[in-house]
């Protein structure tokens, strides 16, 4: 049997997909560990009996962590890299040195922005797989962007100066011995790149920690059903969208159902940020176990965060896209040029534009087809199950 050592950043979307596979691949008879900035948080997804090494690292939320809600584009960028995933990458070095030298492990899983682990897996002389949690870096995004381009690689460059092999060459974004893209080119769209070392194996989907327990009963079976969204990362930002989304829901009372996700408090909701059951119309919470209420939505309306996206397109669901910055803009395009769902201005869009655009994924039967056809495809790419297939050959390849 295989070890395997997963490197993730202190991010829910990015440990959630590795879950799934860490706990296949543990069935399965191999050895798996894992090393976060953020133990509490990865026991929380992984639960308490994963093994944890600790690492360093600025947390999202920290202080120097803690992103302007109102950054975009270019600046966004440079703040995520320059505030949070280059000194990440710094932090984690020594703690993933560590577990590398007491776990042993025969492959190091690298989230594609936990940079630590490629870097000192290639410095260790150790195969590493791409654990690739959102599709946008296969899309050419940086294409046009010559200079932006050649800023990341600069980045990069230092960081390999630092932690890894000064003489090595391979992007940390990308293994050369494995890419694992938890996406298929029926969403990427025709520039969804091809190789040997790619595979593309759709969600990775896995329990979780449900929390309180969903007033099931409170769902309408009379009436379209609406989940909102922003995820786990933009408390800060989305006050007014969510207003607006309220009152677009509230006009349609008489034939949509809606449950909105506000975990920042921004909305009224009843005593201590529970959930007033009298309101038939809008069930107001600030968390909410989305895998199994996805199953029973019509619609989502998100901010185009790559988990929430595949989630949603995993159970055909089709949605209303309002990206606010990362990868979101990218990941929000190949949801439109897939047909599953129809994009709206985060920081502009109205009550009236948001309702037109929730009537048309609700009622237009041809952005519904789209989304299933994504759903065929994410469900015959395998999920966990293909990707712990390619860890476990990867890792019988690269033994002595």
């Amino acid at each position: 049997m295989s070890g395997f050592l997963f490197v993730v950043p202190p991010l829910v979307g990015h440990i959630n997909p590795a879950v799934g596979i860490a706990a296949r691949l543990g069935r399965r008879g191999h050895r798996v560990a894992w090393a976060c900035a953020d133990p509490a948080l990865l026991h929380r997804l992984a639960g308490e009996d994963a093994q944890v090494f600790a690492c360093a690292g600025p947390v999202p939320g920290a202080e120097g962590a803690v992103r302007p809600p109102g950054l975009r584009g270019a600046e966004a960028l440079k703040f995520l890299w320059e505030w949070y995933l280059v000194p990440l990458a710094d932090a984690m070095a020594p703690g993933v040195s560590a577990a590398a030298e007491q776990f042993r492990p025969d492959v190091i899983v690298a989230d594609q922005q936990a940079f630590a682990g490629a870097l000192v897996a290639e410095r260790l002389g150790l195969p590493w797989a791409t654990s690739a949690t959102t599709s946008a870096e296969f899309t050419g995004a940086y294409d046009g962007l010559p200079k932006v381009a050649e800023w990341l690689r600069q980045r990069l460059a230092g960081l390999r100066t630092r932690i890894g092999d000064p003489a090595g060459t391979a992007d940390p974004r990308y293994s050369p011995h494995l890419l694992l893209v938890f996406s298929t080119p029926e969403l990427i769209g025709p520039q969804a790149p091809l190789g040997q070392r790619i595979h593309y194996v759709g969600p990775s989907l896995a329990d979780r920690p449900a929390g309180p327990g969903f007033p099931w009963q409170w769902l309408d079976p009379g009436r379209a059903k609406v989940l909102v969204t922003l995820g786990t990362a933009n408390a800060d930002a989305g006050g007014r969208f969510l207003g607006e989304c309220l009152a677009a829901l509230r006009e349609r009372a008489d034939r949509v159902q809606a449950v909105l996700v506000d975990p920042g408090g921004t909305l009224p909701a009843g005593p201590a940020g529970s959930a007033d059951l009298s309101d038939k119309d809008v069930l107001i919470l600030p968390s909410v176990p989305q895998l199994p209420l996805l199953e029973r939505m019509d619609a989502v309306v998100c901010h185009a965060g790559h988990n929430t996206v595949c989630e949603a397109l995993w159970h055909g669901v089709p949605l209303v896209v309002a990206p606010i910055r990362d990868d979101q803009p990218v990941v929000a395009s190949q949801v439109v040029d897939a047909g599953a769902g129809v994009r709206v201005r985060f920081g502009r869009v109205t009550a009236l534009r948001l309702g037109a655009a929730l009537d048309t994924v609700l009622h237009d039967r041809a952005h519904r087809a789209a989304a299933v056809r994504v759903r065929t495809a994410f469900r015959a790419a395998g999920g966990a199950r293909a990707a712990a297939a390619h860890l476990e050959r990867l890792a019988s390849h690269s033994s002595p």
